[in-house]
């Protein structure tokens, strides 16, 4: 295929016929601009991804722009002499699907300084089952460590444990050695998640927090997918000195809470922005998921695989509440 040639590209638009998204094709030279090109082999499907492809929530900053955050593949062509054609490389975040054309295409053009060579221990399609999700993942255990958590603290509870983020989580966290414990609203999948490594598993149905500023420690720390009333909970029960890594709202993005847990028990709230996370963070982080922190149950999270016209089908089951696991999304 040419460089002239039309391709298939799921593209977002927001204009006197309204907000949607639609399979059309379009060429090289329309997208947005960018050093290097990228013959898209995989891409995924995040919450974002969902709610920029159905306008449920407002994640394009401009219209008309490609969907999808997460981009791996082939370079094509680069005016930047750090890559060369036929290098594999992945993009994450980094405004794709926001202010710049993302990874639902058979063609993407990205900026040199966010395009990151495909590291040796993965392969675009294992990059994509991590994509935004296994990054932010990462990025969680990576600051909650810079910030003095370690596994003789005792375990790290993770939420949302059956959406892509939190079973990526819970591998992340045993493969670092850490006693990941899992909060869901599906025990039909506690099974799934004890195969992942969860040394327990809780039902939201069953949480009883207590109303008290402080209760009863739980967990030395969390990575939470849910915010809102859930994010709350968990400061209330964390151990002394643990921290959060609040990376999600699937829940809300309210959060009613009091000092108390932060100047009685020291514990620390760390924000987990993955889209816009620096690149010298980002070397490290892709560098630890293709060799110590790289799960050891990539295919079983990888619960679907689509085209580019199945997308969306994934959206709505996602924002319905019915994700589990990651969806890659096979261009190629």
């Amino acid at each position: 295929m040419s460089h002239a040639t039309p391709f298939r590209a799921f593209r977002i638009h927001d204009d006197d016929a309204g907000y949607r998204g639609v399979l059309q094709d379009m060429g090289v030279d329309e997208l947005t601009p960018g050093e290097v090109l990228v013959k898209v082999a995989y891409s995924s499907v995040n919450y974002k991804d969902a709610l920029a492809g159905t306008g449920k929530g407002k994640i394009l900053r401009r219209h008309p722009l490609n969907g999808g955050i997460d981009v791996a593949g082939y370079v094509a062509a680069s005016t930047d002499p750090a890559f060369k054609e036929g290098d594999q490389v992945l993009c994450t975040g980094s405004g794709l699907s926001e202010v710049r054309d993302g990874g639902y295409a058979q063609y993407a053009r990205l900026d040199a300084k966010w395009t990151i060579p495909l590291p040796a221990g993965l392969t675009l399609r294992e990059a994509m089952i991590l994509g935004t999700a296994g990054f932010t993942a990462a990025l969680s255990l990576y600051r909650m460590r810079q910030n003095g958590q370690t596994p003789d603290m005792g375990p790290v509870v993770v939420t949302g444990a059956t959406g892509g983020v939190g079973m990526l989580a819970i591998d992340i966290l045993t493969r670092a050695g850490y006693d990941a414990h899992a909060i869901t609203g599906k025990v039909e999948q506690f099974d799934a998640l004890i195969a992942l490594g969860a040394k327990q598993c809780i039902a939201r149905t069953e949480l009883h927090w207590g109303q008290r500023p402080l209760e009863a420690a739980h967990w030395a720390g969390a990575i939470d997918n849910v915010g809102g009333e859930m994010l709350a909970g968990l400061t209330r029960v964390i151990k002394p000195y643990g921290n959060i890594a609040s990376c999600g709202n699937a829940s809300g993005i309210e959060l009613a809470s009091t000092v108390m847990p932060f100047i009685i028990r020291g514990i620390s709230l760390l924000g987990i922005a993955s889209a816009g996370t620096a690149r010298a963070i980002r070397d490290d982080i892709w560098q630890l998921l293709a060799d110590e922190w790289k799960p050891a149950h990539l295919d079983t999270i990888a619960t679907r695989e689509v085209d580019l016209d199945g997308l969306p089908g994934v959206f709505d089951a996602m924002l319905a509440g019915g994700s589990f696991g990651r969806t890659v999304v096979r261009v190629a």
